[in-house]
């Protein structure tokens, strides 16, 4: 098989514009902090995994207004950066993959800073005998889609996304395209206390667990 690429879809980390629901319980502030050292940890995952060359990140907002954004943007040397397009995240998702280089490729957002890079590459290595990996998200969403073409990603044009049926529907519309389709590890996605806790917890060594346990210990109810 080729070697894939890795494309990253992110919120700059703007207060009040990123981890919202988080953000109610701990600060908007706070919240953009640790968006964006999740951020950095999906950044260093992807690097491990994938060459100079083959990273990308499709991007909502500015970095210049983000927390971090001048370190954010020293991160990113060697990656192709380009804005979502779309009125919605299931449009900016399909329109990032096509344009993307016909390779395979690897697709994250910044909510699992638990990534590792062992972990994505063992996410790529179905696709000399599948067209798809999905990986499930303990909210009834997905963290990972791997697809042997990014051009198949046309098949989720009209999904709703950020829903609790949103893997189960994400899943029909790649079978239902015609797609082979592997499943990989179940991953927490970070939305809540709750959840920062756990994968704060089961990742001990992130960036993303320092900034929880440094700046929201004392701000949780």
């Amino acid at each position: 098989m080729t070697a894939p690429q890795a494309l990253v879809l992110a919120k700059s980390p703007v207060p009040g514009r990123v981890k919202t629901r988080l953000g109610r319980d701990v600060g908007m502030a706070v919240a953009a902090e640790l968006a964006a050292a999740a951020l950095v940890d999906t950044l260093v995952a992807c690097g491990d995994a994938f060459g100079t060359g083959r990273r990308h990140l499709a991007l909502s907002g500015q970095l210049a207004e983000a927390v971090d954004g001048d370190a954010l943007q020293r991160r990113l040397d060697g990656w192709q950066v380009r804005p979502q397009r779309g009125h919605d995240f299931g449009t900016r998702l399909v329109n990032a993959h096509l344009e993307l280089p016909a390779l395979p490729v690897v697709q994250v957002g910044m909510d699992t800073p638990q990534v590792t890079g062992g972990l994505l590459a063992t996410v790529a290595s179905p696709l000399d005998r599948y067209d798809a990996v999905l990986g499930a998200a303990e909210d009834g969403g997905w963290w990972v889609l791997a697809l042997r073409d990014p051009r198949h990603a046309v098949a989720l044009t009209g999904v709703p996304m950020s829903t609790p049926t949103t893997y189960d529907d994400s899943l029909a519309a790649l079978v239902g395209h015609g797609l082979t389709v592997a499943g990989a590890e179940v991953l927490r996605d970070v939305d809540t206390v709750a959840d920062a806790d756990g994968v704060a917890a089961l990742a001990p060594g992130t960036r993303f667990a320092r900034a929880w346990g440094a700046r929201a210990g004392g701000t949780r109810p």
